[in-house]
């Protein structure tokens, strides 16, 4: 291609881009609506290590024993030792067990507001994000409270829960650390 010819074709793509609307919005198929500050607080619900974005509310282990027993229980089994799904409370060394070793709260994670988060974005199931956030309390007090983790007395809120001491804190490597 001729440069006189590279030379016009530029130009005529300048003033085709020019000339076009600014904002390509318009060009659009005009499917959906913009999303509002609104509608993402309702899904934005991530809960941090540190219990950053906990809410309010408070339970105890005899709060979420009794609410463990109507909606959890059926597929957790009898004080979390594990049903159709996987066991709450327990678990033997991960290291003896190698990679086959089962995972479990009181072996594997690191971080006690994991428990709350994962709480209330899956269960029960089928029925996600149907527990309040005191039942959800209640049900992390009652778990910790099985895996000797807090006292059966105490009481797990937004202060307490990101204090809770779990065994395998600090062994996991992150990667990007400056991103969290």
């Amino acid at each position: 291609m001729s440069t006189h010819r590279l030379k016009a074709l530029a130009a005529a793509l300048l003033l085709t881009l020019a000339a076009a609307p600014s904002g390509r919005a318009a060009d659009t198929p005009g499917l959906g609506k913009p999303i509002s500050e609104a509608d993402i607080k309702g899904w934005n619900i991530t809960i941090l290590p540190d219990g950053t974005n906990l809410p309010a509310g408070s339970g105890s282990p005899a709060q979420g024993a009794a609410i463990f027993a109507q909606k959890c229980a059926g597929c957790h089994g009898e004080a979390g030792k594990g049903g159709s799904a996987r066991m709450l409370v327990g678990g033997g060394s991960l290291v003896a067990g190698g990679i086959e070793a089962e995972k479990t709260i009181a072996n594997f994670w690191a971080d006690p507001t994991t428990l709350f988060d994962y709480i209330r974005r899956a269960m029960p199931w089928p029925q996600p994000r149907s527990l309040s956030n005191e039942e959800v309390y209640s049900l992390c007090a009652y778990i910790f409270s099985l895996n000797k983790f807090i006292g059966e007395n105490d009481t797990m809120d937004a202060q307490t829960l990101p204090k809770v001491k779990l065994p395998n804190k600090g062994n996991f490597i992150i990667k990007f650390p400056g991103q969290i």
